[in-house]
């Protein structure tokens, strides 16, 4: 009884095993056929060199018709049985939809243990076969009625091994052809327009920051076309010369952390974290130029350099924001996104996560995500730096001005005064300044007080606006002390815009109480540049004099300064003060 019991223990695990290491089979009967999602074998040559007839001989692993197996099977065979149910042939086509970024594919056809047809294609020579189409391989095959027919696919990578394979009908295969790859499209034409924004952004700021941004949104949009097979769809190139366009994928991560190190100016502010992005640059760089001597060997740790170059950028993002940078806190946002999709995309390719378009297209979204993410932070630092520049504007204008007419002060009225006389100068243009002063302002100040002298000097400098020309250099010189400089004006266009401000002035009227009205006059004085040798303080001294004269004479009136005369005294003592 027990011997049985044994014999029957041994029988059921035999099945079991028999019926777990069952190869898959696809069976294919009359109707549409577009076979997208199934089983198949697969065996990975580790020595590159294993024969059709060697390896049909060999135990296959079971996996999905879209498959990662990562860097260490660069050759690897797959194994797909098909088998006709119908009692009618079967006109039908293998797609091998990622055949772009293969080196080789070897197609064997078998049936009844024998090889019936055979496809041998290198990249590097497309031109000696018909079966490429757009990056797609086409393997057109006859599936005979109620008869199997195994498949042997050697598909021999640069560095990842990443497939797929279809069994369509002819109006399937037809239609998947002509479709378009409107995702990968749509990925490169944004990266396109953010590169050609940021080069107008660069013409107008001049920031290095802009050149680097752009340099990675190059390399990004190159390496999406590359691997998702844009470029081979438009371009129809393939093989050894165009897999060298993979090098963008350590150009990619370096532009980016020259990004990083201009836009957060980690030179001049964070030595720390600096010298860790000066690290990560130098190690990519060496990969770098290890990839043009040995692309393939070169991308084979490129998986690691991402997941090292994730963690260290989201390290020193971190250290910033926690310093307080202001900036920083975006960049997060976007290079997570970057980290996330790139980590789901680095697990596929290392053949961990089954495929998926997320997991397949993960570093595409990624890049595209963190693209737009940088371009935020440009736009949002070109703002900051306009508001400091704003900022710094009023900061002189505050600096120039007269903090109740807001009238240019006396400092900013000499430094002007000087630079349009030079002006003037040049152009052989007359100059003239006035001086004015408000009649018995302190009896103002005495009788109403001073909120009512503020008032009266406020209006005051509000008028010498309206009746001024819009080139005239206005400014308060203290207390109720006005003067103003009149570019291209000779003694008379200075009398007549004296006697417009006398008129204006004694016509205002201000309330000072209840019932009380204010009124003032002034008495100007003004003085014409002798352009030939005269300075500004030597004019203002003269129209000072001619201000003297005129409130001695009454007040409420014009004083014309006589002309200058200069002597070699003033020459000499203008010569040592200059």
């Amino acid at each position: 009884m027990d011997l049985h019991r044994q014999l029957l223990f041994v029988l059921l695990l035999q099945l079991v095993t028999a019926l777990a290491w069952a190869e898959p089979r696809v069976s294919v009967d009359q109707s549409q056929i577009n076979l997208t999602e199934f089983r198949i074998g697969y065996h990975i040559d580790p020595s590159r060199t294993l024969t059709f007839e060697e390896v049909r001989t060999l135990p296959f692993n079971e996996t999905g018709n879209r498959t990662s197996l990562g860097t260490d099977a660069r050759v690897a065979w797959y194994k797909l049985i098909l088998d006709n149910t119908s009692d009618v042939d079967q006109q039908l086509f293998v797609h091998l939809p990622h055949a772009y970024h293969l080196r080789s594919v070897d197609i064997y056809e078998e049936r009844d243990g024998a090889l019936v047809r055979s496809e041998l294609l290198d990249l590097d020579q497309i031109a000696d076969t018909d079966v490429m189409y757009r990056g797609t391989v086409v393997y057109p095959f006859t599936l005979p009625a109620e008869q199997s027919t195994t498949l042997y696919l050697r598909s021999f990578s640069y560095s990842h091994q990443w497939f797929a394979v279809e069994i369509l009908d002819e109006y399937a295969s037809r239609h998947g052809l002509v479709s378009i790859n409107t995702d990968i499209a749509l990925m490169v034409g944004m990266l396109l327009a953010l590169v050609f924004y940021n080069g107008l952004l660069y013409f107008a700021t001049s920031k290095k920051e802009n050149i680097f941004y752009s340099l990675y949104l190059i390399s990004g949009l190159v390496w999406i076309a590359l691997s998702y097979g844009l470029i081979a769809s438009v371009f129809d190139v393939y093989g050894d010369t165009i897999f060298k366009l993979n090098m963008s994928l350590f150009t990619m991560p370096i532009f980016l952390l020259l990004f990083m190190m201009a836009i957060f100016e980690t030179k001049s502010y964070y030595p720390t974290e600096h010298r860790f992005l000066q690290g990560l640059i130098a190690l990519l760089s060496g990969t770098l130029i290890w990839g043009f001597f040995d692309i393939s060997a070169a991308l084979k740790p490129a998986s690691s350099l991402a997941a090292m170059m994730m963690v260290v950028t989201l390290s020193v993002g971190v250290s910033l924001h926690r310093k307080g940078h202001p900036l920083v806190k975006y960049f997060l946002l976007g290079h997570s996104f970057f980290v996330l999709f790139n980590g789901i995309a680095v697990l596929f390719y290392k053949g961990l996560i089954p495929p998926s378009y997320l997991s397949s297209h993960g570093v595409g979204i990624g890049i595209v995500l963190e693209a737009l993410t940088l371009a935020f932070v440009i736009s949002h630092r070109i703002k900051l730096l306009e508001d400091i520049r704003a900022s710094q504007e009023e900061l002189k204008k505050q600096a120039a001005t007269d903090p109740l007419t807001r009238l240019y002060n006396r400092r900013f009225f000499f430094a002007e005064a000087n630079y349009l006389l030079e002006l003037a100068k040049g152009a052989d243009t007359p100059v003239s300044v006035m001086i004015l002063d408000i009649d018995h302002f302190k009896r103002v100040n005495d009788d109403y007080g001073h909120g009512c002298g503020d008032q009266v000097l406020t209006k005051l400098a509000q008028t010498l606006k309206e009746q001024s020309r819009s080139e005239d250099l206005i400014a308060r010189f203290g207390g109720e002390e006005f003067v103003i400089l009149l570019p291209g004006a000779d003694l008379l266009e200075a009398s007549r815009c004296a006697e417009r401000i006398r008129i204006a002035v004694q016509a205002l009227k201000m309330t000072a109480g209840v019932n009380e009205t204010v009124q003032i006059t002034v008495s100007l004085g003004i003085a014409e540049f002798d352009m030939e040798q005269e300075s500004v303080e030597s004019a203002l001294t003269r129209a000072d004099q001619a201000l003297y004269h005129a409130k001695n004479d009454g007040r409420n009136r014009i004083y014309h300064a006589e002309p200058a005369v200069i002597t070699t005294a003033d020459l000499l003592a203008e010569g040592k003060s200059g």
